[in-house]
């Protein structure tokens, strides 16, 4: 066998082909990864050619490349972005506490809260997870009887504090957060909620702490 080393250079177009697709989808919801640096400090390639045989190895250091750059992300703590509406509502002051109650029900966060002049309509401006924004008009127009008008338009996409595989570890977690940890875990959820809906594994459980049932009837 003969073995040939080649420049870094000539796989240089296949890394950057690796990189391209592992960036194009992320390991945690299988969408486009941002904010995100790879720093490669030394690599090199020693490919063994046999006589009268050829094995193209551009492929192997594609799907090698794509392959590092994911479990490379995930051994780091991870967080996920969210897209972001700007909310705009008008309500009267007898219903802001239930506009409120609907924002933080949904995850939403009050940016301001103005009252128009001549009138006592408050206009208030927020932001909305766009994952929570189903179906969010008409709960605030049922919970203030129509007296609350809310406008939604995109505005930014937003990185989540949250580590969607965070669990608890002392004891003062574990009993506020429960032993999964998934009470308060907002990005898990989220990142649950788009992988379920594309058809991607989860670590949803149908049956937890499954027993085996006896029936009392006897044979007749």
């Amino acid at each position: 066998a003969v073995v040939s080393t080649q420049s870094t250079g000539d796989f240089e177009g296949s890394v950057i082909r690796g990189f391209e697709l592992a960036v194009s989808s992320g390991p945690l919801c299988e969408e486009p990864m941002s904010a995100v640096a790879f720093v490669v400090s030394e690599w090199t390639g020693a490919i063994d050619y046999r006589e009268k045989e050829v094995r193209p190895v551009s492929g192997q250091i594609v799907s090698t490349v794509k392959e590092c750059c994911r479990q490379s992300f995930l051994k780091q703590p991870c967080r996920l972005m969210v897209a972001m509406y700007q909310c705009e509502i008008q309500a009267t002051a007898e219903v802001l506490g239930r506009v409120y109650g609907v924002l933080a029900k949904r995850h939403g966060r009050v940016l301001s809260e103005e009252l128009k002049e001549g009138s006592g309509t408050f206009l208030i401006a927020a932001v909305l997870p766009v994952a929570e924004s189903l179906g969010f008009a008409e709960e605030i127009r049922k919970k203030t009887s129509g007296f609350a008008m809310p406008q939604l338009v995109f505005s930014h996409w937003e990185t989540l504090q949250e580590d969607p595989f965070w669990v608890p570890t002392t004891e003062e977690e574990l009993a506020h957060f429960g032993e999964l940890g998934d009470s308060g875990n907002i990005a898990h959820d989220y990142m649950m909620a788009a992988r379920k809906r594309k058809g991607l594994s989860t670590d949803e459980q149908i049956v937890v702490s499954g027993e085996k049932q006896r029936t009392l009837k006897k044979n007749k």
